[in-house]
């Protein structure tokens, strides 16, 4: 018989209960006023507790156990919350995933994931059902909402347990708390296993990333944030938003959920911060409560972290945070050491600077290969290769955060990983240099660099150099026919009312003038980049690519 267990760190939860029962620990949107603003309801950190009680108590009832992989597709709420916190009390594993990846990719992800227990929206119930066979392990079925099939809801659970939960061990730290999967966005989607160690890990570097001061009241926009934040006490603001379009979050509801419920801390992507501030700007709006901002899921802009630190109060800080699935958070660095001059060395195309590596996490760069290094012996010998790419290789970590494996396709772990003794070494994908200074500048993804026959060009390295031009939104090189013998095209959104042939004069002035520009001879105008469904924030230069190759010469 499997012996009970629990995640250690809900020890925190519960110490929270205990000295604030009534503080709100989900403050989320729930329809709307007249006024056309979203109407808010609680649930104090007491009820969540009560609540994760009663579903640890179904669950184990109807026979989940440590280990038990459970498909969690809810909506972010505090149903959602409540659903994982109640499967982390009793050792079972939730299964998480970006329904925007389409449904054909989903269900391969899902179906490999084995699990026997499906909570989920109703929507998604009925995909579970016409797609049956993709679901064969399931034994547990439990409906977020309205259900129009047997089975039981989240509702006729109820939330308050009729008994406490039988004693549990905590889980040893190597376990599997989570599986996640990466979003596809830059290739296939890989379930990323987790382990409770992980995740403990997590809450300790954005405890030490905030310096160690009380949260108070967060903003949250992605869902992990909040299981983080909850366990150091945060009130969670959950504005309305769409998982899938996170771009498409309405500006005004931010600022409306900041000044209402006086947001200290917000967790947000590019793809909400830019139209955030170019709501600020435009209605002159104040946020005097803000103290800090995270950014993550892409590299955020200067312009937009130097405009945000002119319209917050002087004190505020502004962060942008760089990770991945695998490794969460890589480093961090804040506004003040970043404008300036690491900005302009990323405009001279020296890469974007994304800070040092996050507390506990090792950091190194090597030689830039799509082949297996199944140990560092394999990196030690090619090792030399380094400086024919000007020190520019794959960024590797490791650390108490990082995931050490995948649980599939298994194939991804022969490609993704590099045992070096007892430790393992995570292969992000990435490639960057690492400064003097031990700061991490991020050049671009592997899969995405430009190889011509005079020898590799890194995506986000030379887009820097462009970014700077006036009417100018963003750019995004891609390259054009066969590897090792591409043609760099340089694809321009441009901002609106801009002069497109005025704007050409100026981007082949920038390419005439650094060195690793130079090849570029083509630039095409964009009419808007396509995005991951993640962040909406990730360039899809693969579809760019693509796009590029039929309008080159036309």
């Amino acid at each position: 018989m499997t012996a009970a267990t629990y995640w250690r760190a809900l020890d925190r939860f519960r110490d929270i209960v205990a000295a604030h029962p009534d503080r709100e620990a989900v403050i989320h949107a729930d329809g709307r006023a007249a006024t056309g603003l979203p109407e808010y309801r609680q649930l104090t950190y007491r009820e969540l507790d009560d609540w994760s009680d009663a579903l640890a108590e179904n669950f184990l009832a109807a026979g989940l156990t440590p280990g038990t992989r459970c498909i969690v597709l809810v909506r972010p709420g505090p149903e959602l919350y409540a659903v994982l916190y109640g499967l982390f009390k009793i050792g079972a594993v939730p299964v998480v995933i970006d329904p925007g990846m389409g449904l054909f990719k989903m269900l391969r992800c899902l179906s490999a994931a084995d699990a026997e227990a499906f909570v989920a929206v109703p929507e998604a119930q009925a995909v579970r059902i016409v797609f049956r066979a993709y679901f064969r392990k399931i034994r547990l079925a439990v409906t977020v909402g309205r259900g129009f099939w047997r089975g039981p809801t989240l509702e006729s659970w109820g939330r308050q347990p009729t008994a406490p939960l039988p004693d549990r061990e905590p889980a040893p730290d190597d376990e599997p708390l989570l599986i996640g999967y990466t979003t596809g966005s830059t290739g296939p989607a890989k379930a990323v296993v987790l382990t409770h160690g992980n995740l403990s890990a997590m809450i300790d570097q954005v405890d030490d990333a905030r310096e160690h001061v009380a949260p108070g009241t967060s903003l949250i926009t992605a869902p992990v944030a909040g299981i983080l934040e909850l366990l150091l006490g945060s009130r969670c603001v959950l504005p309305p938003l769409i998982p899938s379009k996170v771009g498409a979050t309405d500006p005004a509801h931010v600022v409306d959920a900041v000044r209402r419920f006086g947001v200290e801390t917000m967790f947000a992507s590019p793809a909400v911060l830019i139209p955030l501030l170019r709501h600020i700007q435009e209605h002159e709006v104040e946020l005097p409560s803000l103290r800090s901002i995270y950014s993550g899921g892409a590299p955020v802009p200067d312009w937009c972290i130097a405009a945000l630190r002119e319209a917050l109060p002087d004190q505020a800080r502004v962060y942008s945070g760089y990770g991945a699935t695998e490794a969460l958070p890589m480093a961090t660095i804040e506004s003040r050491e970043l404008l300036g001059d690491l900005v302009e060395q990323a405009h001279r195309g020296e890469g974007v600077c994304v800070g040092r590596p996050a507390l506990g996490v090792r950091a190194r760069v090597i030689a830039i290969t799509d082949d297996p290094l199944p140990t560092w012996l394999d990196v030690d010998e090619r090792a030399e290769e380094l400086a024919g790419t000007r020190w520019i290789g794959e960024l590797v970590v490791s650390g108490p955060n990082v995931s050490t494996r995948y649980l599939w396709p298994e194939s991804a772990n022969s490609l993704g990983k590099i045992t070096d003794g007892d430790r393992i070494w995570h292969r992000t994908g990435d490639l960057a240099r690492i400064d003097s200074d031990g700061r991490i500048w991020f050049c671009g993804r592997k899969s995405q660099r430009v190889e011509t026959a005079d020898g590799p060009m890194f995506t986000v390295q030379v887009e820097q150099i462009f970014n700077i031009v006036d009417g100018v939104a963003r750019t995004a090189l891609v390259g054009v026919g066969e590897r090792g013998a591409q043609r760099p095209v340089l694809c321009v959104e441009l901002e609106a009312g801009a002069d497109g042939q005025a704007v050409e004069i100026q981007l082949r002035k920038r390419a005439s003038e650094f060195e690793i520009a130079s090849p570029i001879d083509d630039f095409l105008v964009h009419p808007g980049f396509p995005v991951d469904i993640r962040h909406n924030a990730k360039i899809g230069r693969e579809k760019l690519a693509v796009w590029a190759a039929k309008h080159i010469d036309a």
